[in-house]
């Protein structure tokens, strides 16, 4: 059985995994997504993105899963739907360094609208 906490790839975004034109469509849509973002949270090990509770958006979140795991395979990833029509949440969790990893990503994707000394911190207990 393999045992997944020993895995130790990189924290690096192989973009090679992807076609020119997937990379191209991959940002855009990261970028689309991001726009729909309500919430940000940090965690002890990332960070928790509330976004919109529209159909198109729990679609673009599992689109955007789905690739990023190719290329950033040191990513944990969590979709949360929440009952009564509410948000659908993404945390973005992995090992020691992944917050910057990830405040850099998404602030390239956003163009730095997000102020990061300003977003809550409350931590989130599993």
């Amino acid at each position: 059985m393999c045992d997944w906490s020993k895995a130790q790839s990189p924290i690096a975004c192989d973009m090679s995994v992807l076609s020119p034109v997937e990379r191209e469509m991959h940002l855009a849509r990261s970028r689309e997504l991001f726009t729909k973002l309500k919430t940000i949270k940090e965690l002890s090990d990332g960070y928790e993105f509330q976004l919109g509770h529209e159909l198109e958006v729990i679609l673009k979140v599992a689109e955007f899963v789905e690739v990023e795991r190719l290329c950033c395979p040191f990513l944990n990833f969590a979709i949360e739907v929440a009952a009564e029509n509410g948000p659908v949440t993404l945390r973005l969790t992995g090992p020691e360094g992944v917050k910057a990893f990830v405040r850099e990503e998404i602030s390239a994707l956003l163009g730095n609208v997000i102020d990061w000394d300003v977003i809550d911190r409350t931590q989130h207990s599993e």
